[in-house]
């Protein structure tokens, strides 16, 4: 038994561990080396816009930053066309999902997700001391009815990422529309629209219409949207997301949230890269064009890839992911291998740039097919 086991919480002694074993000096340096596709993080940075408005925010951090992010909030009120009270601005997305689950959820009480989903729903619930309920997925995307049906009279929210993440996968605006009207009345409903900017790109080249979530939040509706500054603005180290929902739940939320959790350095860039559409539009079309290329170059090697409508790859190697991960290291590219969600086969890449894409690509040729890696083994 250990000094503290007695004396912290049960949700604390029933999560996982968190610490990365081998975080030495010399691997931190090795890491740093690596072409990065694990993170789905922008591959082109911050606009130059928020990189100046960064620069100009440094003079004034002495002072502590404004609690409510009142310019940013009101800014993204604008945006969205909603009441400023309908935006809570938080350190990342992520830290919204956690003030959600301490709202609303306690010992006794569950949240609804599908399996093969954001690995914070599970953390977020059990901090909370809740139970989390995946249900089922159906052909690599969510099957909404056993979603439905996973839901009790205990169950407090509902987790859709859309896109999922990880496996890329969306559901279109006419089939949430008929899954919320169908969620009871005791469950809020949370749709982790974490990949807006480039799912929205790919629905309009695809023709199909991808979200109508601000609408549930206009009529009323138990419904909270979650946005971030991380994925197509670049801001990732900087931690700035922002949830859109029912005035009242938002103002319980806000209630929970450190105090000045979001540096005055995070507000200026983010009000700064919500300007720059410049900088958005070059992110998205890369995307777009890369992630063609990245899963054509994937699929003629042999593997599965399921078309995705965000920045990163779901691809099935048919065999062991963390091994091929390991060995993608070694050549100078750090991929996610997908064992802690389920798929320990498969492997989510990140759409980087067309020359990090390539060396990727050239070390996934150097490993050989999947055929050719039995055969050696045989």
């Amino acid at each position: 038994m250990s000094r503290f086991f007695d004396l912290v919480s049960k949700p604390a002694r029933d999560m996982g561990t968190t610490n990365v074993p081998g975080a030495t000096p010399a691997a931190l340096e090795r890491r740093s080396q690596l072409i990065k596709l694990d993170s789905n993080e922008n591959p082109f940075g911050p606009s130059p816009r928020a990189i100046d408005a960064m620069r100009s925010a440094l003079a004034a951090a002495g002072s502590y930053p404004d609690d409510d992010c009142s310019s940013l909030r009101l800014k993204l009120a604008t945006h969205h066309g909603l009441p400023p009270e309908q935006v809570l601005v938080t350190a990342g997305s992520t830290a919204l999902l956690s003030l959600l689950c301490q709202t609303l959820l306690a010992p006794g009480l569950n949240a609804v997700t599908s399996e093969r989903s954001f690995i914070v729903y599970s953390m977020a619930a059990q901090a909370a001391g809740a139970h989390l309920i995946e249900a089922p997925m159906r052909d690599d995307s969510f099957d909404l009815e056993a979603i439905l049906a996973a839901i009790d009279s205990n169950t407090r929210i509902i987790f859709l990422a859309n896109p999922n993440n990880p496996t890329g996968t969306v559901l279109e605006a006419a089939v949430v529309e008929r899954f919320v009207a169908q969620v009871p009345g005791h469950v809020v409903v949370v749709l982790d629209e974490a990949y807006y900017e480039f799912a929205q790109h790919f629905a309009t080249l695809r023709a199909v219409s991808y979200s109508k979530s601000l609408d549930y939040v206009r009529q009323g509706a138990s419904v909270v949207v979650l946005r971030t500054f991380s994925k197509a603005h670049g801001l990732a180290g900087l931690r700035v997301g922002y949830g859109l929902g029912p005035a009242e739940l938002l103002g319980y939320c806000a209630r929970m949230r450190n105090t000045f959790s979001v540096s005055s350095v995070a507000q200026a860039a983010a009000l700064a890269a919500l300007d720059d559409r410049n900088h958005i539009q070059r992110v998205v079309e890369n995307n777009t064009i890369q992630s063609r290329d990245l899963s054509q170059g994937l699929s003629a090697l042999g593997y599965r890839v399921v078309p995705t409508s965000a920045n990163f790859l779901f691809c099935d190697l048919g065999e062991e992911a963390t091994a091929v991960a390991d060995r993608l290291q070694d050549e100078g590219v750090a991929v996610r291998p997908l064992g802690p969600w389920g798929a320990p086969h498969c492997i989510r890449v990140t759409i980087g740039t067309p020359e990090q894409n390539q060396t990727f690509l050239s070390a996934m040729r150097r490993l050989g097919s999947p055929v050719e890696r039995v055969r050696s083994r045989a």
